[in-house]
């Protein structure tokens, strides 16, 4: 494919034509991301499988890692509601 204007017809208003080597350059960043993506995960699943090997319970941990990315009011609020939800059904 050149680097020539594509156009579906003729009658394609010029908000639609693309430039064939920005439309690759687009294309080929986001395939570097989702690669990068991919090789982040495979690192993270590594890092939990070194940290389970050490005797950590990595149920938990991921627990502690989502709780750590919310606020704290929500989590607080959260907390309070459960426990009134637990009191409820005898479960305190």
């Amino acid at each position: 494919m050149n680097d020539a204007v594509l156009e579906e017809h003729s009658g394609t208003p010029d908000s639609y034509k693309v430039t064939a080597g920005e439309l690759r350059q687009f294309v080929e960043r986001i395939e570097r991301l989702d690669q990068e993506k991919k090789d982040i995960a495979e690192q993270q699943k590594e890092v939990m499988a070194e940290a389970k090997a050490r005797g950590y319970d990595t149920k938990v941990m991921r627990k502690l890692i989502a709780l750590r990315k919310r606020d704290p009011d929500d989590i607080s609020e959260e907390e309070a509601v459960l426990e009134l939800y637990k009191e409820a059904l005898g479960m305190r």
